[in-house]
Protein backbone atom coordinates (compact mmCIF):
# COMPACT_ATOMS: atom_id res chain seq x y z
CA UNK A 1 0.00 0.00 0.00
CA UNK A 2 1.39 3.18 -1.13
CA UNK A 3 1.71 5.96 1.03
CA UNK A 4 -1.17 8.86 -0.32
CA UNK A 5 -3.27 6.09 -1.28
CA UNK A 6 -7.02 6.05 -0.79
CA UNK A 7 -7.69 3.85 2.28
CA UNK A 8 -4.36 4.88 4.18
CA UNK A 9 -4.86 6.35 7.72
CA UNK A 10 -3.82 9.54 6.37
CA UNK A 11 -6.26 9.79 3.71
CA UNK A 12 -8.93 8.40 5.63
CA UNK A 13 -8.48 11.15 8.65
CA UNK A 14 -7.77 14.19 5.55
CA UNK A 15 -11.43 13.08 4.04
CA UNK A 16 -12.71 13.14 7.86
CA UNK A 17 -11.21 16.54 8.85
CA UNK A 18 -12.56 17.96 4.77
CA UNK A 19 -15.83 17.14 5.72
CA UNK A 20 -16.26 19.75 8.12
CA UNK A 21 -16.68 23.27 7.57
CA UNK A 22 -13.54 25.18 7.64
CA UNK A 23 -13.05 28.99 7.51
CA UNK A 24 -14.18 31.24 5.42
CA UNK A 25 -10.93 33.42 5.44
CA UNK A 26 -9.37 30.53 3.88
CA UNK A 27 -11.25 29.58 1.19
CA UNK A 28 -10.64 30.75 -2.68
CA UNK A 29 -13.00 30.65 -4.75
CA UNK A 30 -10.83 31.46 -8.09
CA UNK A 31 -9.43 28.06 -7.59
CA UNK A 32 -12.27 26.68 -5.64
CA UNK A 33 -10.30 24.95 -2.40
CA UNK A 34 -10.86 25.35 1.00
CA UNK A 35 -7.39 25.38 2.88
CA UNK A 36 -7.31 24.36 6.59
CA UNK A 37 -5.04 26.92 8.36
CA UNK A 38 -2.84 30.12 7.44
CA UNK A 39 -0.36 28.39 6.20
CA UNK A 40 -1.92 26.12 3.81
CA UNK A 41 -4.02 29.04 2.66
CA UNK A 42 -0.31 30.63 1.80
CA UNK A 43 0.72 28.30 0.10
CA UNK A 44 -1.98 27.99 -2.06
CA UNK A 45 -1.50 31.65 -3.05
CA UNK A 46 1.84 30.75 -3.90
CA UNK A 47 0.88 27.98 -6.45
CA UNK A 48 1.24 28.17 -10.33
CA UNK A 49 -2.39 27.43 -10.49
CA UNK A 50 -3.66 29.89 -8.40
CA UNK A 51 -1.35 32.80 -9.98
CA UNK A 52 -3.05 31.75 -13.37
CA UNK A 53 -6.59 32.33 -12.00
CA UNK A 54 -5.40 35.23 -10.90
CA UNK A 55 -3.77 36.35 -14.19
CA UNK A 56 -7.13 35.11 -16.00
CA UNK A 57 -9.49 37.67 -13.04
CA UNK A 58 -6.59 40.49 -13.25
CA UNK A 59 -7.87 40.54 -17.34
CA UNK A 60 -11.74 41.34 -16.47
CA UNK A 61 -12.33 41.46 -12.70
CA UNK A 62 -15.37 43.57 -12.64
CA UNK A 63 -17.09 40.64 -15.36
CA UNK A 64 -16.27 37.94 -12.70
CA UNK A 65 -16.72 39.68 -9.37
CA UNK A 66 -20.54 40.54 -11.14
CA UNK A 67 -20.72 36.89 -11.93
CA UNK A 68 -20.08 35.42 -8.30
CA UNK A 69 -22.11 38.34 -7.12
CA UNK A 70 -25.22 37.14 -9.36
CA UNK A 71 -24.96 33.60 -8.23
CA UNK A 72 -24.70 34.12 -4.76
CA UNK A 73 -27.73 36.44 -4.78
CA UNK A 74 -29.80 33.83 -6.87
CA UNK A 75 -28.70 31.04 -4.18
CA UNK A 76 -29.82 33.01 -1.74
CA UNK A 77 -32.95 33.61 -2.47
CA UNK A 78 -33.60 30.12 -4.02
CA UNK A 79 -33.18 29.06 -0.62
CA UNK A 80 -35.43 31.96 0.82
CA UNK A 81 -37.92 30.81 -1.68
CA UNK A 82 -37.75 26.57 -0.67
CA UNK A 83 -37.54 27.47 3.10
CA UNK A 84 -38.83 30.62 3.94
CA UNK A 85 -41.42 31.39 1.81
CA UNK A 86 -44.12 33.07 3.56
CA UNK A 87 -42.20 33.86 6.47
CA UNK A 88 -40.38 36.47 8.23
CA UNK A 89 -37.23 35.38 9.56
CA UNK A 90 -33.59 36.65 10.78
CA UNK A 91 -31.22 37.36 8.23
CA UNK A 92 -28.73 35.35 9.75
CA UNK A 93 -30.70 32.61 10.22
CA UNK A 94 -31.36 32.24 6.36
CA UNK A 95 -27.10 33.09 5.71
CA UNK A 96 -25.98 30.07 8.60
CA UNK A 97 -28.28 27.74 6.56
CA UNK A 98 -26.62 29.24 2.98
CA UNK A 99 -23.39 28.51 3.95
CA UNK A 100 -23.89 24.90 5.53
CA UNK A 101 -23.11 23.66 1.41
CA UNK A 102 -19.52 23.51 1.68
CA UNK A 103 -19.41 24.53 -1.99
CA UNK A 104 -21.02 27.74 -1.78
CA UNK A 105 -20.19 30.93 -3.47
CA UNK A 106 -18.66 32.58 -1.09
CA UNK A 107 -19.23 36.63 0.52
CA UNK A 108 -15.65 37.36 -0.09
CA UNK A 109 -15.51 37.07 -3.80
CA UNK A 110 -18.79 39.23 -4.34
CA UNK A 111 -19.28 43.07 -4.69
CA UNK A 112 -20.87 42.85 -1.09
CA UNK A 113 -18.59 43.17 2.03
CA UNK A 114 -21.21 42.53 4.98
CA UNK A 115 -23.88 40.89 5.42
CA UNK A 116 -25.91 43.69 5.69
CA UNK A 117 -25.01 45.68 2.61
CA UNK A 118 -26.73 42.59 1.20
CA UNK A 119 -29.75 42.70 2.83
CA UNK A 120 -30.13 46.52 2.04
CA UNK A 121 -29.49 45.84 -1.49
CA UNK A 122 -32.43 42.97 -1.40
CA UNK A 123 -34.86 46.02 0.15
CA UNK A 124 -33.85 48.25 -2.46
CA UNK A 125 -34.59 46.12 -5.04
CA UNK A 126 -37.50 45.18 -3.99
CA UNK A 127 -36.58 41.41 -3.96
CA UNK A 128 -37.46 41.01 -0.07
CA UNK A 129 -39.49 43.30 2.16
CA UNK A 130 -36.43 44.52 5.32
CA UNK A 131 -37.14 45.41 8.64
CA UNK A 132 -34.48 46.42 10.95
CA UNK A 133 -35.03 45.63 14.75
CA UNK A 134 -33.17 45.71 17.89
CA UNK A 135 -32.80 42.21 17.35
CA UNK A 136 -31.11 42.56 13.84
CA UNK A 137 -32.37 42.61 10.30
CA UNK A 138 -35.12 40.68 9.54
CA UNK A 139 -36.01 39.58 5.66
CA UNK A 140 -39.85 38.21 3.87
CA UNK A 141 -39.35 36.77 0.77
CA UNK A 142 -41.43 38.76 -1.99
CA UNK A 143 -43.10 36.07 -4.18
CA UNK A 144 -42.74 37.56 -7.42
CA UNK A 145 -43.49 33.70 -9.35
CA UNK A 146 -45.37 33.67 -12.57
CA UNK A 147 -48.32 31.40 -10.78
CA UNK A 148 -48.79 33.68 -7.52
CA UNK A 149 -49.19 36.53 -10.34
CA UNK A 150 -51.58 34.81 -12.05
CA UNK A 151 -53.89 33.62 -8.83
CA UNK A 152 -53.39 37.41 -8.12
CA UNK A 153 -54.59 38.52 -11.23
CA UNK A 154 -57.42 36.16 -11.28
CA UNK A 155 -58.58 36.87 -7.34
CA UNK A 156 -58.60 40.98 -9.11
CA UNK A 157 -60.66 39.47 -11.63
CA UNK A 158 -63.09 37.89 -9.59
CA UNK A 159 -63.38 40.48 -7.38
CA UNK A 160 -64.21 42.80 -10.36
CA UNK A 161 -66.90 40.66 -11.27
CA UNK A 162 -68.27 40.86 -8.28
CA UNK A 163 -68.64 44.59 -8.13
CA UNK A 164 -70.12 44.50 -11.86
CA UNK A 165 -72.58 42.16 -10.87
CA UNK A 166 -73.56 44.28 -7.70
CA UNK A 167 -73.41 47.09 -9.96
CA UNK A 168 -76.40 45.34 -12.08
CA UNK A 169 -78.36 44.55 -9.24
CA UNK A 170 -77.92 48.15 -8.39
CA UNK A 171 -79.29 49.06 -12.08
CA UNK A 172 -82.36 47.01 -12.11
CA UNK A 173 -83.61 48.21 -8.47
CA UNK A 174 -83.07 51.35 -9.93
CA UNK A 175 -85.08 51.12 -13.00
CA UNK A 176 -87.89 49.40 -10.95
CA UNK A 177 -88.11 52.08 -8.72
CA UNK A 178 -88.06 54.34 -12.08
CA UNK A 179 -90.76 52.25 -13.29
CA UNK A 180 -92.93 52.60 -10.22
CA UNK A 181 -92.24 56.32 -10.11
CA UNK A 182 -93.78 56.33 -13.79
CA UNK A 183 -96.65 54.22 -13.00
CA UNK A 184 -97.57 56.12 -9.95
CA UNK A 185 -97.35 59.59 -12.22
CA UNK A 186 -100.48 58.88 -14.35
CA UNK A 187 -102.85 57.24 -11.58
CA UNK A 188 -102.20 61.10 -9.83
CA UNK A 189 -102.46 62.70 -12.44
CA UNK A 190 -106.20 61.11 -12.78
CA UNK A 191 -107.04 61.58 -9.84
CA UNK A 192 -106.74 65.55 -10.08
CA UNK A 193 -108.62 65.70 -12.47
CA UNK A 194 -111.34 63.85 -11.44
CA UNK A 195 -111.24 66.24 -7.95
CA UNK A 196 -111.28 69.21 -10.49
CA UNK A 197 -114.50 67.88 -12.68
CA UNK A 198 -116.16 67.05 -9.21
CA UNK A 199 -115.36 70.36 -7.95
CA UNK A 200 -117.01 72.00 -11.51
CA UNK A 201 -120.44 69.81 -10.88
CA UNK A 202 -120.48 70.75 -7.45
CA UNK A 203 -120.48 74.54 -8.76
CA UNK A 204 -122.80 74.20 -11.92
CA UNK A 205 -125.47 72.46 -9.06
CA UNK A 206 -125.08 74.57 -6.59
CA UNK A 207 -128.25 75.50 -5.19
CA UNK A 208 -129.29 78.50 -2.72
CA UNK A 209 -130.31 78.08 0.33
CA UNK A 210 -133.35 80.55 1.00
CA UNK A 211 -134.69 81.96 4.96
CA UNK A 212 -137.73 83.45 5.42
CA UNK A 213 -137.56 86.66 8.13
CA UNK A 214 -141.41 85.78 9.69
CA UNK A 215 -139.85 82.37 11.08
CA UNK A 216 -141.39 80.36 7.77
CA UNK A 217 -139.59 76.68 6.98
CA UNK A 218 -136.17 76.32 5.01
CA UNK A 219 -137.40 75.53 1.07
CA UNK A 220 -137.25 71.93 -0.35
CA UNK A 221 -133.89 72.93 -1.94
CA UNK A 222 -132.02 72.97 1.08
CA UNK A 223 -132.04 69.58 1.85
CA UNK A 224 -130.85 68.37 -1.16
CA UNK A 225 -127.94 71.13 -0.58
CA UNK A 226 -127.22 69.04 2.54
CA UNK A 227 -127.52 66.07 1.03
CA UNK A 228 -124.83 66.99 -1.49
CA UNK A 229 -122.51 68.64 1.57
CA UNK A 230 -122.38 65.07 3.42
CA UNK A 231 -121.59 63.14 -0.15
CA UNK A 232 -119.00 65.03 -0.76
CA UNK A 233 -117.53 64.61 2.51
CA UNK A 234 -117.67 60.60 2.17
CA UNK A 235 -116.62 61.15 -1.45
CA UNK A 236 -113.31 62.61 -0.21
CA UNK A 237 -112.78 60.31 2.87
CA UNK A 238 -112.77 57.72 0.07
CA UNK A 239 -110.28 59.42 -1.77
CA UNK A 240 -107.98 59.81 1.32
CA UNK A 241 -108.41 55.86 2.09
CA UNK A 242 -107.72 54.88 -1.53
CA UNK A 243 -104.35 57.20 -1.70
CA UNK A 244 -103.26 55.82 1.77
CA UNK A 245 -103.45 52.48 0.31
CA UNK A 246 -102.11 53.24 -2.77
CA UNK A 247 -99.26 54.67 -1.23
CA UNK A 248 -99.38 52.06 1.42
CA UNK A 249 -98.70 49.08 -1.71
CA UNK A 250 -96.17 51.08 -3.06
CA UNK A 251 -94.00 51.00 0.13
CA UNK A 252 -94.67 47.68 0.69
CA UNK A 253 -93.74 46.67 -3.05
CA UNK A 254 -90.51 48.58 -2.50
CA UNK A 255 -89.77 46.80 0.82
CA UNK A 256 -90.27 43.98 -1.45
CA UNK A 257 -87.99 44.78 -3.35
CA UNK A 258 -85.07 45.62 -1.02
CA UNK A 259 -85.89 42.12 0.74
CA UNK A 260 -84.98 40.38 -2.46
CA UNK A 261 -81.95 42.50 -3.50
CA UNK A 262 -80.39 41.82 -0.08
CA UNK A 263 -81.90 38.00 -0.46
CA UNK A 264 -79.58 37.76 -3.90
CA UNK A 265 -76.54 39.30 -2.32
CA UNK A 266 -76.58 36.80 0.54
CA UNK A 267 -76.98 34.05 -1.65
CA UNK A 268 -73.90 35.30 -4.34
CA UNK A 269 -72.02 36.39 -1.32
CA UNK A 270 -71.99 33.98 1.52
CA UNK A 271 -69.09 32.15 0.99
CA UNK A 272 -67.13 28.96 3.54
CA UNK A 273 -64.20 31.25 3.78
CA UNK A 274 -64.41 34.68 5.72
CA UNK A 275 -60.68 35.67 6.20
CA UNK A 276 -59.14 39.01 4.67
CA UNK A 277 -56.61 41.10 5.30
CA UNK A 278 -56.15 43.63 7.74
CA UNK A 279 -58.87 42.30 10.52
CA UNK A 280 -57.98 41.33 14.08
CA UNK A 281 -58.91 37.73 14.61
CA UNK A 282 -58.30 35.65 18.07
CA UNK A 283 -56.48 32.49 18.03
CA UNK A 284 -58.62 29.75 19.64
CA UNK A 285 -56.40 26.93 18.82
CA UNK A 286 -55.66 24.78 22.27
CA UNK A 287 -52.43 22.91 20.11
CA UNK A 288 -50.98 26.39 20.24
CA UNK A 289 -51.67 26.88 24.15
CA UNK A 290 -48.38 25.38 25.27
CA UNK A 291 -46.68 28.03 22.91
CA UNK A 292 -49.07 30.62 24.58
CA UNK A 293 -51.25 31.54 21.71
CA UNK A 294 -54.23 30.28 22.78
CA UNK A 295 -57.15 32.83 22.86
CA UNK A 296 -54.15 35.63 22.07
CA UNK A 297 -55.51 37.79 18.92
CA UNK A 298 -53.28 39.37 16.28
CA UNK A 299 -53.63 40.63 12.77
CA UNK A 300 -53.89 38.85 9.26
CA UNK A 301 -50.87 39.52 7.53
CA UNK A 302 -52.14 37.57 4.17
CA UNK A 303 -54.87 35.22 3.25
CA UNK A 304 -53.31 31.85 2.14
CA UNK A 305 -55.86 29.46 -0.43
CA UNK A 306 -58.57 31.79 0.87
CA UNK A 307 -58.92 29.31 4.04
CA UNK A 308 -55.27 30.01 6.27
CA UNK A 309 -54.37 32.94 7.53
CA UNK A 310 -50.84 34.05 7.83
CA UNK A 311 -51.32 36.11 11.38
CA UNK A 312 -49.39 38.67 13.14
CA UNK A 313 -49.44 38.33 16.84
CA UNK A 314 -49.66 41.52 18.91
CA UNK A 315 -47.46 41.04 21.92
CA UNK A 316 -44.71 38.59 20.60
CA UNK A 317 -44.82 39.56 16.98
CA UNK A 318 -44.57 35.97 16.03
CA UNK A 319 -45.89 35.28 12.49
CA UNK A 320 -48.32 32.05 12.05
CA UNK A 321 -50.32 30.43 9.65
CA UNK A 322 -53.64 29.41 11.11
CA UNK A 323 -56.84 27.44 9.61
CA UNK A 324 -59.55 30.15 9.70
CA UNK A 325 -61.48 26.86 11.44
CA UNK A 326 -59.41 27.95 14.62
CA UNK A 327 -59.82 31.47 14.55
CA UNK A 328 -62.52 33.47 15.81
CA UNK A 329 -63.80 37.20 14.98
CA UNK A 330 -63.19 40.48 17.57
CA UNK A 331 -65.83 42.53 18.33
CA UNK A 332 -64.91 46.19 19.19
CA UNK A 333 -66.32 48.64 21.48
CA UNK A 334 -69.56 50.58 20.41
CA UNK A 335 -68.63 53.29 17.82
CA UNK A 336 -65.65 51.54 16.34
CA UNK A 337 -64.95 50.19 13.21
CA UNK A 338 -65.29 46.70 11.51
CA UNK A 339 -65.53 45.18 8.66
CA UNK A 340 -68.41 42.58 7.08
CA UNK A 341 -66.35 39.42 6.22
CA UNK A 342 -69.41 37.44 5.35
CA UNK A 343 -73.39 38.22 4.08
CA UNK A 344 -74.55 40.15 1.40
CA UNK A 345 -72.63 43.11 2.57
CA UNK A 346 -69.39 41.26 1.94
CA UNK A 347 -65.98 43.66 2.27
CA UNK A 348 -67.59 47.05 3.15
CA UNK A 349 -66.43 48.55 5.98
CA UNK A 350 -69.23 49.92 9.01
CA UNK A 351 -69.14 51.64 11.93
CA UNK A 352 -71.10 49.42 15.11
CA UNK A 353 -73.79 51.24 16.77
CA UNK A 354 -75.15 48.97 19.17
CA UNK A 355 -74.99 44.75 20.26
CA UNK A 356 -77.86 42.28 21.23
CA UNK A 357 -76.35 39.94 23.32
CA UNK A 358 -79.07 37.75 23.56
CA UNK A 359 -79.64 37.07 19.86
CA UNK A 360 -75.94 37.24 19.45
CA UNK A 361 -76.12 39.73 16.67
CA UNK A 362 -74.81 43.41 16.31
CA UNK A 363 -76.45 46.76 14.49
CA UNK A 364 -74.22 48.15 12.02
CA UNK A 365 -74.21 51.40 9.88
CA UNK A 366 -72.15 50.79 6.49
CA UNK A 367 -69.43 53.56 5.71
CA UNK A 368 -68.51 54.93 2.15
CA UNK A 369 -69.15 52.64 -1.28
CA UNK A 370 -72.38 51.72 -3.00
CA UNK A 371 -74.15 51.63 0.51
CA UNK A 372 -73.12 54.53 2.40
CA UNK A 373 -75.59 55.20 5.24
CA UNK A 374 -77.68 52.30 5.11
CA UNK A 375 -78.08 50.57 8.43
CA UNK A 376 -78.45 46.75 8.83
CA UNK A 377 -80.35 45.92 12.34
CA UNK A 378 -79.22 42.69 13.08
CA UNK A 379 -75.98 40.75 11.71
CA UNK A 380 -74.29 38.05 13.15
CA UNK A 381 -71.13 38.36 14.85
CA UNK A 382 -69.71 35.98 12.76
CA UNK A 383 -70.38 37.57 9.88
CA UNK A 384 -68.45 41.60 11.15
CA UNK A 385 -64.98 41.65 12.94
CA UNK A 386 -62.69 44.65 14.09
CA UNK A 387 -60.43 46.73 11.77
CA UNK A 388 -56.78 47.36 12.41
Amino acid sequence: MGKNDFLTPKAIANRIKAKGLQKLRWYCQMCQKQCRDENGFKCHCMSESHQRQMQIFGQNPDRIVSGYSEEFEQNFLDLMKRSHRFSRVAATVVYNEFIHDRHHVHMNSTQWATLTEFIKYLGRTGKCKVEETPKGWFITYIDRDSETIFKEKMKNKRIKLDMVEEEKQEREIQKQIEKAGQLKAPLESEENEKKAVMKELNLENGVKIGFSLGGGNVKGESSSSARLVFEEEENEKKKKNNERKENGGRKNALEELMREEEKAKERSNRKDYWLCEGIIVKVMSKALAEKGYYKQKGFVRKVIDKYVGEIEMFESKHALRVDQEELETVIPQIGGLVRIVNGAYRGSNARLLGVDTEKFCAKVQIEKGVYDGRVIKAIEYEDICKVV
